[in-house]
């Protein structure tokens, strides 16, 4: 037995996802089993599922059934998540996209049913704007949005996720009215989204890294759906914090009132929608209908899109 926590709920799964002694003995038989060498393993970013860093390779290893995320391995299936990561990485790679290299995938029948992934580790820097000058935002925005536009194309279905109409995907609207809700609800069943493509999902900080010699990478595949795009831009924008030189970089000269909208349509579909909306945009309680969003949605984006920048 190389794992020996008890997982019979998320909780139990939150308490030691991140936990290095909890995730050794694991690891290593891993990295054996995949004649990889032998690492201790170091914390990376958290995310959903355990990952780490073994010497020169990232090990993600997927929370397994009993912790009660839909993501985990069956007999017929090595789960959503990580069918969607690998799917996600070798399109990446063929269409030019700086990500991780796979390695090797698996399962392991141990206390439980692990799936894992073992991905070259890439050195860089997690994105932040805080350091940096404006013409170098610019820059970044620049670079990010031609790697969207890369990624962003259609493609065959490679999982299951419906995201207009999964109800399970509406909670984080939970914080807003009812009367917020209903109308929402409406709009979507109404609405016509036109074209789906690939988007990544959670384009922030922590999921691109930014290489010494100014190289994106972009990592962690997990929350990679096909949407319209507008589900990937309104995200963009609120990891972009609506900075005006950033959102320059990325969206260029387009007018407020597109962009405006289509942030407006990508928020109310996206996954984390109400979280956008409610850290990004205005509290839950100042955002009583949609409209009220939408007001709300142009003034962020008029304010970055007027800001005068050189580029």
């Amino acid at each position: 037995m190389f794992f020996n926590q008890p997982i019979a709920s998320w909780q139990d799964w939150s308490k030691v996802y991140q936990s290095i002694p909890a995730f050794a003995p694991l690891a290593a038989h891993i990295l054996q089993k995949e004649n990889l060498p032998a690492a201790p393993l170091e914390h990376l970013s958290p995310g959903t599922n355990a990952v780490f860093r073994a010497g020169d390779v990232v090990l993600k290893i997927f929370a397994p059934p009993e912790s009660g995320f839909n993501n985990s391995p069956c007999e017929a299936s090595m789960g959503d998540d990580l069918q969607t990561e690998l799917f996600a990485i070798k399109r990446a790679n063929r269409l030019g996209i700086h990500a991780p290299r796979l390695i090797a995938e698996g399962i392991v029948d141990d206390k439980y049913r692990f799936a894992y992934m073992a991905m070259e580790f890439i050195e860089g820097e997690e994105f932040t704007p805080k350091n940096m000058s404006e013409k170098e935002k610019f820059a970044f925005g620049q670079k990010l949005r031609a790697i969207t536009d890369k990624m962003n194309t259609p493609c065959e279905p490679f999982n299951g996720v419906d995201v207009l109409h999964d109800k399970t995907r509406w909670e984080r609207w939970d914080k807003f009215s009812e009367h917020f809700r209903e109308e929402r609800a409406a709009w979507i069943e109404a609405h016509d989204f036109g074209e789906f493509v690939f988007v990544h999902g959670d384009l922030n900080g922590d999921n691109i890294l930014i290489a010494p010699n100014g190289e994106l990478t972009v990592i962690d595949f997990a929350d990679a759906v096909l949407a319209p795009i507008a589900y990937e831009h309104a995200l963009v924008a609120a990891a972009l914090n609506f900075d005006p030189a950033l959102m320059r970089g990325y969206f260029g000269e387009e007018p407020v009132e597109s962009l405006a909208r289509r942030c407006f349509e990508g928020t109310l579909i996206h996954d984390f929608g109400g979280d956008i909306a409610a850290e990004r945009i205005a509290p839950p309680e100042e955002i009583g209908c949609l409209e009220e969003l939408r007001r709300k949605i142009y003034h962020k984006i008029g304010g970055a899109l007027s800001w005068p920048f050189a580029s």
